[in-house]
Order: structure tokens, then sequence, then C-alpha cells
């Protein structure tokens, strides 16, 4: 079955669509930190011509410590989210982590994501998929992409094909991922479109003690790899001073790198689509 195009607030995405990039902090800060954050983006969208869908959690429930900091919460991360989807006209997209938060979140984003590590979570999905919003899930570092097959069929189950899937690497070892990039169209192949996560890909799980470790300056080659092997779109965690950051301070992209990023992604998708459609 192959996944029809639909629109996540004004942006649309499916597997012939323009390419198009989910970015934002990591981690709900401040409401002043994602308005800056969203208000760049909206310039970045306008000079690039690339579809943005703004990205940030009220909660980051799978911290590495118990002393890190996990969020603003629910309550005032829906508020803050509401002010940045008003002001800058941005979609904006959110993880759920529990079932009961899917439909109170969907009250508010345009987008539900399922966190890597809880993409085999049944009743999280199916809470996701009853909202009838569109429902980004992060493949797990332990599945292999055609086993993905299982979560997009949860979610179709309750009628909703509004589904995405999102590659940000596979373990290998300890505190290390890789990033299979023939998975990008094996995943294609369940009829959804692939997003492909710069940031998160270049992490070292737990790989400074207390707090996950990585190389920011991979993300660029593994998101222009990932769009020459057909991935749909991009997702970049980004802030303006990446080493303050609250949660992935080392793999965090400087927002100042984004512009000319999407600029050569924008190229090497226009090639790969031009390939496909000969």
């Amino acid at each position: 079955m192959k996944t029809k195009n639909f629109k996540i607030g004004t942006v649309e995405v499916g597997l012939n669509t323009p390419m198009f990039l989910m970015a934002g902090p990591c981690v709900i800060e401040t409401k002043q930190i994602c308005l800056d954050i969203a208000n760049r983006l909206v310039d970045i969208s306008q000079r690039t011509g690339v579809g943005v869908i703004f990205k940030a959690s009220f909660d980051k429930a799978n911290r590495s410590s118990i002393s890190s900091y996990r969020g603003s919460g629910l309550e005032k991360g829906l508020e803050i989210l509401n002010a940045v989807r008003q002001q800058s006209k941005l979609p904006v997209m959110t993880d759920v982590h529990l079932p009961a938060q899917a439909h109170i979140a969907a009250a508010v984003v345009d987008c539900l994501q399922v966190p890597a590590f809880l993409c085999r979570q049944t009743d999280l999905l199916c809470a996701c998929a009853e909202t009838g919003k569109a429902v980004n899930v992060k493949k797990g570092q332990f599945l292999s992409p055609e086993e993905m097959i299982n979560v997009v069929g949860k979610i179709r189950h309750y009628g909703n094909e509004k589904i995405l899937l999102t590659e940000r690497g596979t373990f290998f070892g300890y505190n290390r991922l890789v990033n299979d990039m023939s998975g990008i169209p094996a995943m294609k192949q369940h009829g959804c479109p692939v997003v492909f996560d710069a940031t998160h890909s270049v992490q070292q799980p737990g790989g400074l003690g207390k707090v996950s470790g990585g190389n920011r300056g991979l993300a660029p080659v593994l998101a222009r790899a990932a769009i020459a092997a057909g991935a749909n779109g991009l997702f970049i965690e980004v802030h303006p001073h990446p080493d303050k950051s609250k949660s992935d301070a080392s793999v965090i992209m400087p927002i100042d790198w984004v512009e000319n990023l999407l600029v050569d992604c924008k190229k090497i998708f226009s090639i790969v689509s031009n390939k496909q459609s000969e």
C-alpha cells in the first residue's frame, strides 16, 4: 500500500513531494528561545524554498541521568508550542511518551512523534493514530528497516495513513551508532515518506557517562548522503548556541549551518528526483 501525499500544516509530505525539513531545539528550554529559532527557520524556509515543520519536546523521558534536564512539562510545553505555531505560522511537532498524552498534544500540534525507544509500544502508536494527526515514528536503534512494516501496520489499523518513518542510526556495539543508507529505500517500500535524522545519527548514546556524546560536524555529511539515498526530508535539531543546549549539546547543529546545508541537499534531491522520473 502506498501512502498518499498529505499535509502537515502547510507543508506537503509524501513519496513524491519536495524536500522538507523538521527542525527545532531538542527540548523546550524557554519560550523566547523557541520563538527565536522558529523565526530563524521561517527566514531560512523563505530563502531556500524548503518547507519547515518546527519540532521541540516538552519532555525528554529517556535522558541518560536522573539529573538531566527533561523539559518544560506537558501543559507549559504545549502553551509554548501553540505560541510558536501562532506567531511563526510554522506547523509544529512534538514527542509523546504515553498514550494519554496523544490526544492532549494533538489539540495543539500538527504532527505527533513517537521516540525511537518507544516505536514498538502498541498502545502509544494506536493512541497517536486515533488522533487523526500525522505521526512520525523514529525507527528504533534496535530494529531493522524491514521490521518497521509492523509499526506502520499498527497505525494503519486505525485508519490513519498520515505516517512518516525516520531513520536515526542503528546500535553498533556500546555507545556507537552507524547508518546504513540502504535502509532508506527499504523503509520507503512500506509506502511512507522517510525522514533522515542527521543530528541523532551522530550521537554516541551515553558516551560521556551521564550524558550522550557525539560529533555534530558529521551531521551535514550524513544529511547529504541520506538525500542522495532517497530520503524525502531531513530532521535536524538546531540551537543558536549549541554548546549551551540543555539536551544533546554534543550533536545539536548550529542554526547558522542550516541554510547552506539545505541549499546543498536541495540540489542533490533534485538530481535524485530527476533520475527516478527517467
